[in-house]
């Protein structure tokens, strides 16, 4: 192992060395890639190195992190780009803070009479201590909230004035069940579905902790989902005079069942009294006693940005955006056997395409054609599975004016399983630019899917969503579930296949028979729809009445 990272290290040196050299030569224009351009072998030797254990999961603070972005970097200028983060550097610092609940932490349910229920960590509970501080000890009633929501266009507000101030909320994930694409968007979860949306409106409205009922039918994904994201190192961004809770927790159905049942009162009963607007808060008989232990440590990580200038002066500084997360789980040292969460699909296959779409965009420029007029701007993000928090930060500190980024276009764990015949670009119909969208599907010869989850809320779930919370057009391109040679049914499997099995689980491991024709064509997609962009008379809006609208108008002001 010494030997690899010595090798590695050495590489990464060298590179650096003729990359500040080729940094200084002269810009050449950039044009339109032909379809051969992108080289679909290219893209999956990147995933194969993102995705080696000799990265180490690419978890938070961990070494495997830093030699990512280093190798990001390092291509990216390669291929001739110019650095867009700090101080003249292709790295943008990102101050978090490391938090692991240590196993000293407890938590029980106190009724008003009888037994404490204690709850065992990461089999009944996860929880972190978001205040960044070393202990929490928690004593406070529990309220149901139902779902913890408040959404004055929708008329719904689930606290109707009750004061949280030293409480625990306890609230289901998701969101009221509907069929109207007026009320919640129907089936298409929203923002206020998220489990990180519960976690802000209960601090805003002065919970100290809140419980999160695991379901898997209203989350989308298992147990083993949350405790292998949350039962292990968690990071933050630093503090920034935002109200936090002290415990941020999930807890299993099971436990919600006997909460109830301490209450005198039915989980199933609570969950369709949540369905009203009707719905009022409920204080139960019921204390949670938690002493939550972390040790908390600074540190930085790093996006990491470059950038392709415009040719035209005068919009130059508008900015065509392409995104992906570069960070995964890490190692997990608690565990027994393969204990390292490569990442292969999550999102090694994000990074790989925006290194081949750099790449290509480069050859372009290398071979005299015009540059667009918008500036293309490329960006490895980090701590997407912490919460979206490198894309908010860039979001927050963006180095122009957010409301000069026309557009943004996200890769984010895409299945390298075959030729795809669909694509899928959801929330692409909430801008305009979704006229070209289709035309660009239609010239590809790819059918655009609809959201074939939408009570999943996989808008909300990447980063371009931390782009859109701040005003900028944004959606993820992904494949369907139709690949050539095969029948939807097999699409599907292959789709459930991977959420059920290595999803978030050391399985996500690059093999030599996956097949790299679809994250070539996505890409190719993508550059195309990239090109028109930044090519256009106008800047991409939002729908008039879309949600994100608003913010796009008010960083205008």
């Amino acid at each position: 192992m010494r030997k690899s990272i010595i090798t590695v290290v050495i590489l990464l040196t060298a590179s650096g060395a003729y990359l500040t050299a080729r940094t200084q030569r002269q810009e050449k224009a950039v044009g339109a890639a032909s379809p051969s351009t992108i080289d679909p072998e290219k893209i999956r030797a990147h995933v194969k190195f993102l995705s080696s254990d000799l990265l180490e999961g690419r978890g938070m603070g961990q070494r495997g992190s830093d030699i990512a972005a280093e190798y990001i970097a390092t291509q990216l200028a390669l291929d001739g780009l110019k650095p867009a983060g700090d101080q003249g550097s292709y790295f943008q610092e990102v101050p978090m803070v490391s938090i692991t609940t240590l196993p000293d932490t407890t938590m029980s349910l106190v009724p008003k009479s009888g037994e404490p229920l204690q709850l065992k960590n990461l089999d009944d509970f996860v929880i972190h201590n978001e205040t960044q501080t070393d202990v929490a000890d928690i004593d406070a009633p529990i309220v149901f909230v139902g779902y913890g929501i408040t959404a004055p266009e929708y008329k719904w507000d689930d606290y109707k004035g009750v004061d949280l101030k030293g409480k625990v909320a306890l609230l289901f994930v998701n969101e009221p069940t509907s069929d109207d694409p007026k009320f919640f968007k129907g089936k298409a979860l929203t923002y206020y579905g998220r489990w990180t949306y519960k976690y802000e409106e209960t601090a805003r409205h002065g919970a100290v902790a809140t419980l999160i009922i695991h379901r898997r039918d209203l989350a989308s994904y298992g147990w083993e989902v949350v405790r292998n994201s949350n039962g292990k190192d968690k990071s933050y961004l630093r503090l920034d005079g935002t109200p936090h809770l002290q415990g941020a927790s999930w807890i299993q159905l099971d436990v919600a069942k006997e909460m109830a049942t301490m209450s005198g009162a039915d989980v199933d009963q609570m969950f369709h009294q949540a369905q009203s607007r009707d719905f009022k808060p409920v204080e139960l008989p019921v204390r949670l006693k938690a002493h939550v232990v972390s040790t908390v440590r600074p540190f930085n990580s790093r996006n990491v940005l470059a950038m392709l200038p415009g040719s035209d002066p005068n919009r130059r500084d508008e900015t065509v955006m392409y995104t992906a997360h570069y960070d995964h789980l890490g190692i997990d040292t608690s565990a027994n056997g393969d204990n390292i969460y490569n990442g292969a699909v999550d999102n090694g296959t994000g990074c790989a395409i925006i290194l081949e779409l750099a790449r290509a965009w480069s050859q372009a420029q290398q071979s005299g054609q015009q540059a667009p007029p918008r500036s293309i701007l490329f960006a490895a993000v980090t701590a997407e599975e912490q919460g979206l928090l490198g894309s908010e930060f860039l979001g927050k500190h963006f180095a122009t004016p957010v409301e000069k980024v026309t557009l943004d276009l996200n890769y984010d764990a895409v299945a390298p399983i075959g030729d795809p015949e669909e694509i899928e670009v959801s929330g692409a119909e909430r801008t305009t630019f979704y006229p070209q969208v289709e035309k660009t599907a239609q010239k590809y010869g790819l059918a655009i899917r609809e959201d074939a989850q939408p009570g999943a809320g996989h808008y909300y779930r990447s980063d371009h969503f931390s782009l859109a919370r701040v005003g900028i057009p944004s959606f993820s391109i992904s494949e369907g579930v139709k690949f050539k040679g095969h029948d939807e049914a097999w699409g599907r499997a292959q789709a459930k296949d991977y959420v059920e099995h290595h999803y978030h689980q050391p399985s996500d491991e690059y093999r030599p028979e996956m097949d790299f024709t679809g994250l070539g064509k996505v890409a190719q997609f993508g550059y195309d729809l990239g090109l028109q962009a930044a090519s256009q008379p106008t800047l991409v809006q939002w729908q008039s009445g879309d949600e994100f609208e608003s913010a796009r108008k008010k960083a205008g002001q």
